[in-house]
């Protein structure tokens, strides 16, 4: 990344997230009723993700703490561990699946922009025992943090389903089985790998943008305007 688009990157997430924490304000009281009505438990949760990929080149990452609108029961992991949701899962409220259907869970992640744990605009941030293993699955998958932040939204979150399934009408849909399973190897298909796969390729594709700063500029405001719209009219980019 460019330090002309790191500073400007900063000035934006100030800017935008500020405001949109103050706008988003009465929505989050009604989701804490709703939540707090609902299921036995807290309003929030929070969750160890990883940050940035360190450059000592010894492949660790920065952690931090970060903010949700709880969408699950109580000790969702105490039997399982840390595990991916999946579609249907017993273990999301039915408000939780309202949050995550909207992408409303994410809300209180505004807080982490305005610290500096995260921008507005990047790779989504995965938890560090799953990122290690999903290192040792999906060759350069901790690249893509490489220098970057972590993101609210980002280039995938924008154009891939909310798991990260590439959508039948999409313009890479005929290239998918030659994107994700270049080896035509049985049986792997729909897989949870491939979908971080295919998140992956959009992650590195962000990451070449902060190359240029205008086209920063243009693909940052592009995903801003675009997040409600997938939020709640489910429109990808495509």
């Amino acid at each position: 990344m460019i330090p002309s688009v790191r500073i400007a990157k900063r000035i934006l997430d100030l800017a935008v997230g500020g405001a949109a924490l103050v706008a988003a304000a009465p929505v989050a009281g009604v989701i804490a009723a709703a939540i707090r009505a609902s299921s036995r438990g807290p309003v929030f949760y929070r969750q160890r993700r990883a940050g940035m990929l360190s450059g000592a080149g010894d492949g660790s990452f920065g952690e931090f703490w970060v903010y949700k609108f709880r969408t699950m029961v109580v000790d969702a992991e105490a039997k399982s561990g840390a595990t991916l949701a999946k579609q249907g899962d017993p273990r999301i409220t039915s408000v939780g699946r309202v949050l995550r259907k909207t992408r409303l869970d994410e809300l209180p992640q505004l807080y982490n922009v305005l610290r500096g744990d995260m921008s507005l605009v990047g790779p989504r941030p995965e938890r560090p025992e799953l990122l290690r293993n999903l290192a040792l699955t999906i060759p350069f998958f901790e690249e893509r943090m490489r220098g970057v932040k972590p993101g609210l939204t980002g280039l995938a979150q924008v154009s891939l389903s909310y798991s990260g399934r590439l959508a039948q009408d999409s313009e890479l849909a005929e290239l998918k089985r030659t994107l994700i399973n270049p080896f035509e190897i049985d049986g792997i298909d729909d897989s949870v790998a491939d979908d971080m796969r295919t998140k992956m390729l959009y992650d590195f594709a962000y990451s070449v943008v902060l190359e240029d700063f205008w086209e920063f500029v243009r693909t940052d405001l592009r995903i801003i305007v675009m997040t409600p719209l997938v939020m709640f009219w489910h429109r990808t980019g495509r």
